[in-house]
């Protein structure tokens, strides 16, 4: 299937276009509770949180682009794209399809000392 590309926008109301590098995992999750656009699609880039959202205005949207509009219909609640190209305060972010990540948990074990400490 042909890749989907969006463009995060609005980075400059949170921590700005400096902390986005090509390779990075953005989760994409429909915003709810958006009082002002009814398809609003909204960047987290863990750990740090909310970076921006689609942009979903004839303005803001670059020609090759979805729209979040567009995208919106195309997954349930969560999707995932990576960064690809960072403007100046534009992030372009290719939409991941069958993602799948492995998570690694580092036991640790104690003795009985440290749990009396």
């Amino acid at each position: 299937m042909e890749s989907i590309y969006v463009a995060i926008v609005g980075v400059n109301n949170y921590f700005g276009s400096k902390i986005f590098k090509p390779g990075q995992i953005l989760r994409l999750e429909k915003d709810y509770e958006n009082d002002y656009d009814g398809e609003a699609i909204m960047a987290l880039l863990d750990p740090i949180g909310k970076v921006g959202y689609v942009a979903n205005s004839t303005h803001t949207v670059p020609l090759g682009c979805w729209s979040a509009g567009r995208l919106y219909d195309t997954f349930e609640s969560t999707a995932y794209a990576v960064v690809r190209f960072v403007a100046k305060e534009t992030i372009i972010a290719e939409v991941l399809e069958n993602v799948e990540f492995e998570i690694y948990i580092k036991e640790e074990i104690h003795t009985p000392e440290e749990f009396d400490e």
